[in-house]
């Protein structure tokens, strides 16, 4: 038994294709899983999907130029929520309204961009992700990306975190609302373009929602989300890579379903907050302040 379970995880490595799949969903796993807590906290998971799709037509204009596909990536992302924000301010249409015009329609653009301009670029492959077939500049920009990325959440980790549980008391304290909306709205840009090598455009809102979802589940303190967040995602991409090569499934979708069955785990068998234990009947209210008490004493 020990031998079947030693061989089902060294047989993949034995390939280089492998060992670049794996490098680049755990790095962008990693990425994601920190990102996702704030995406929670603050209920942005919309905002998410809207800037994973709104990066299509960067996507095809960077492949058609030859440009490397994340610059496309990063402006279209950024320009989708900078319009969403004027749409949102100038016109009486609400927040989620403007979210979901935007991203079907940049959506729409994209889809019209690949049928009419000839490239050879595959659209399966980027709707659902390439993993498998990185080549070193791509994983030299999902490392350098991940590493911006990272270093800046690590400088400004207490004051994301102030703001996504209360933004009036952030402005009461002197730091600017406005500016780490901006921040965060950044790094969920180039998180997407991170995790979009792994899973594509379409299943990449799972890697942005699912881990801190799941880590909410199942702490209310907030650095300790953090780091249950990050391990569930790594976890689900290694499993989910392995049972891609040994079930010849697509690796994207076998992440992100590994990614959903911890957090069907979570839900129904958390301690405190699994509907197992409570019937469903009762809600995680007056968990906020639980939430803010972690890094508060951090």
């Amino acid at each position: 038994m020990v031998t079947a379970i030693v061989e089902w995880f060294a047989l993949p490595l034995q390939f280089e294709f492998m060992q670049r799949a794996l490098l680049v969903s755990v790095v962008a796993g990693v990425v994601c899983a920190v990102l996702s807590c704030w995406m929670t906290l603050t209920g942005w998971s919309l905002l998410g999907d809207a800037v994973s799709h709104a990066v299509l037509p960067g996507v095809v204009l960077s492949y058609l130029f030859g440009f490397p596909f994340a610059l496309g990536a990063l402006v279209f992302g950024a320009g989708s929520v900078a319009l969403i924000g004027v749409v949102n301010r100038t016109s009486r249409v609400k927040e989620d309204a403007a979210i979901g015009i935007v991203f079907t329609a940049m959506f729409g653009i994209g889809v019209v961009l690949i049928s009419k301009i000839p490239t050879e670029t595959d659209l399966m492959h980027i709707l659902f992700g390439n993993v498998l077939g990185v080549s070193d500049s791509e994983i030299a920009q999902v490392l350098a990306m991940a590493a911006v990325t990272l270093a800046v959440v690590v400088l400004k980790h207490r004051d994301l975190t102030l703001y996504a549980f209360d933004p009036v008391h952030t402005h009461a304290i002197g730091l600017n609302p406005r500016r780490l909306e901006a921040l965060l709205l950044g790094l969920l840009s180039v998180t997407v373009v991170i995790a979009l090598q792994a899973v594509g455009i379409i299943l990449v809102v799972a890697m942005v929602i699912i881990p801190g979802a799941t880590a909410y589940l199942l702490t209310d303190r907030f650095e300790r989300m953090l780091l249950i967040s990050v391990a569930v995602s790594v976890a689900a991409s290694v499993l989910g890579t392995y049972a891609s090569f040994h079930l010849d499934v697509a690796t994207g979708g076998a992440i992100v379903v590994a990614q959903a069955c911890a957090f069907a785990l979570a839900y129904l068998f958390s301690p405190t907050h699994g509907v197992a234990w409570r019937g469903g009947g009762q809600r995680g209210g007056g968990r906020t302040q639980s939430l803010l008490s972690g890094p508060a004493r951090s």
